[in-house]
């Protein structure tokens, strides 16, 4: 018994550094551990006394406590003596939803990580998608390594396309956003272009340039999306690309934690994390609890069943099958994208569906409407989108019943809202039901909230932090988080499109603004619109135009009979001949004060009189309509 109640006898001061150098950071010299002492032995209770036991423990504190700090800050392990540096340059992506693009450099080499497009807003007539302005890709062109692809949604991958048609690069990226890839190759005319494609494996890091690039496992809204880790000679630096944090995704493969806490104790230089659901509190749904919601609402419908989403949320329109499956429907996919995207996401192996349950549009009439799921494009309102045709009875071979349950299975992306309000309106119209927003499980997002977002930062414990993806208050209620987890806020930057950041393990700066800027698409003929036209639809749109032929005598510099005046936009039929007569008398007015001279340059006196007949509707109407004289000298 006297053995058990033995105490502890302590160690030599040799001995303690001996045990506790594997766990103490190496950074801190031996003769820090001068006085401080381990356990060893049993010894008789009298040997210690309480003094001793006292400063003991005290020193166990302060030593636990300074190897806390260093597990939360592993920067000790960065290399402070480099004098290697990376710059960073967001192209898109910032300040907007969409039209992701960064680039990363050293001296020598450069690597762009994805090239996505976005959505117009409403003023931009006739144009349907925006790409980035590549002219700062033209002046590093020789430097490009290559194109890193992180997931395969449209605003990462839908503008690279149009780059390719003027740049090529090595571009690498897991099976999916690849096979996405290849078919825009195929429907710009660029299959020639598929030898750039690089298949990666996940944890496993390939060299690029200056850069070795590993793929890490992230669940986002789409399959197989990554995460990178980027190592340099400067540091780590891991980009999480868009993701949240599932640990019940549809394919059971959740985010790949344990690789991004391996990098995270290693020593993160920088981490660039996605901003889109900053202001959210809390967790991210889980995308396998819309299940769920999808089976109360097929369990009900008596009629037809009517899904649509994104055509890249391959793993929603999954489970919407499944559940037409399990009540004996047949499945119609209506929407090239969506059909397309799904043959990609099949082929490849991703998902597993019987080719027979699928039917064409032109067989739906065959069956009884409790017999049939129809899973279709246009959740964002697209006006040429298979659900607006539908809404708006346009579809060749679907009419919308008052049977019908149709589910809208996606969040509008902010600047789409009047147009999937539009949709739906038509859609009770034609009395059919519909389930959006109103089920709160009918869409999760792909995004994470902030305590997912707080496990990132506590996962890769990063030295540096630029939010990136979203707006500018997205990024500034992101910045409030990493401050909470532990970064301090001079080590955070808010950057805009085109910043040209900085950063070595001792600091992190902007350094230069490059050219950004949007380029605008026609996708019915997959070709660029010049800006000067967008800038001309809109000016029509807002101001008007208006035309004005008129004969003026050369000899007497005055017109001949009434100048023939038209306005479109600008001022109603019955006030037509008021602005008529008001045009007639500016002309009147300014030939009769005309510099000797002028009647003699047409050019010049178009262009005097386009400026006049401009001030006048200015001060009378404060608008500035597009004015085009014809003017015949005689």
């Amino acid at each position: 018994m006297n053995e058990e109640k033995q105490n502890i006898e302590l160690l030599s001061e040799e001995e303690a550094v001996e045990t506790n150098k594997d766990v103490v950071n190496e950074n801190v010299k031996d003769d820090d551990f001068k006085e401080e002492k381990r356990f060893k032995k049993p010894i008789n209770n009298n040997t210690t006394s309480s003094f001793g036991w006292h400063r003991d423990i005290k020193k166990s504190f302060e030593i636990n406590d300074r190897i806390q700090k260093e597990r939360l800050n592993p920067h000790y392990k960065l290399n402070l003596n480099t004098n290697k540096k990376i710059r960073i340059t967001p192209l898109g992506g910032l300040g907007e939803i969409g039209g992701n693009i960064t680039v990363i450099e050293t001296d020598k080499s450069a690597i762009v990580i994805d090239v996505g497009m976005s959505f117009p807003s409403e003023d931009m007539h006739g144009v349907d998608i925006l790409v980035p302005d590549f002219t700062y890709l033209r002046q590093i062109k020789d430097k490009i390594a290559g194109i890193i692809i992180t997931h395969a949604h449209e605003d990462h991958i839908g503008a690279v396309p149009y780059l390719f048609k003027e740049m090529q690069f090595p571009l690498y990226g897991t099976a999916l956003p690849l096979g996405m890839i290849g078919a825009k190759f195929e429907e710009h005319g660029l299959r020639h272009y598929k030898n750039f494609l690089r298949a990666v494996e996940k944890r496993r890091a390939i060299k690029i340039g200056d850069f070795e690039v590993e793929w890490i496992h992230i669940t986002h809204s789409v399959i197989d999306a990554s995460a990178l880790a980027i190592t340099t000679e400067a540091g780590t630096i891991i980009h999480t690309g868009d993701f949240k944090i599932d640990h019940t995704p549809i394919d059971n493969y959740p985010t790949d934690l344990h690789r991004l806490a391996y990098y995270g104790e290693k020593g993160v230089m920088l981490l660039l994390s996605d901003s889109t659901n900053s202001h959210k509190e809390g967790y991210t749904a889980s995308e396998s609890s819309v299940g769920p919601t999808f089976d109360h609402l097929f369990s009900k419908a008596e009629g037809r069943v009517l899904m649509s989403t994104f055509s890249s949320n391959i793993h929603r329109v999954y489970q919407a099958i499944e559940h037409g499956l399990k009540y004996n429907r047949k499945v119609c996919v209506i929407g090239r994208s969506m059909e397309k995207n799904l043959e990609i996401a099949m082929d490849l192996g991703y998902i597993k569906i019987p080719k027979e349950v699928f039917i064409d549009a032109h067989e739906v009439s065959k069956y009884e409407d409790g017999e049939v799921l129809i899973v279709t494009t246009g959740s964002q309102g697209e006006t040429m989108s298979a659900l607006y045709r539908m809404a708006t009875d346009e579809h060749r071979h679907i009419k919308i019943k008052p049977t019908d349950t149709i589910i809208i299975s996606a969040k509008a992306i902010p600047g789409n809202e009047r147009s999937v309000s539009t949709v739906i309106n038509y859609l009770q119209k034609a009395g059919a039901t519909v389930a959006y927003q109103d089920f709160s499980e009918i869409h999760v997002s792909g995004h994470a909230a902030q305590e997912e977002q707080k496990m990132m930062f506590r996962l890769t414990k990063p030295k540096f932090f630029l939010p990136v993806h979203g707006e500018y208050n997205h990024l500034h209620r992101h910045k409030h988080t990493a401050i909470k987890c532990g970064i301090p806020e001079k080590n955070i930057i808010l950057m805009e499109d085109g910043d040209t950041i900085e950063v070595t393990p001792k600091y992190m700066k902007k350094v230069k603004k490059v050219k950004t800027g949007k380029t605008y698409i026609d996708n019915q003929i997959n070709d660029q619109i010049d800006s000067e036209v967008v800038i001309d639809r809109q000016k029509l749109a807002t101001e008007g135009i208006v035309m004005i032929f008129a004969q003026i005598s050369q000899s007497e510099q005055k017109l001949i009979g009434r100048p023939r005046v038209s306005s479109f936009g600008l001022v109603s039929d019955k006030d037509y001949k008021m602005f008529s007569k008001e045009i007639e008398d500016v002309l009147d007015n300014y030939l009769k004060n005309m510099k000797k001279g002028i009647i003699e340059n047409p050019r010049v006196l178009e262009n005097d009189i386009r400026q006049v007949v401009r001030k006048h509707i200015f001060r009378k109407m404060k608008k500035y309509p597009f004015i085009v004289p014809t003017i015949n000298i005689m």
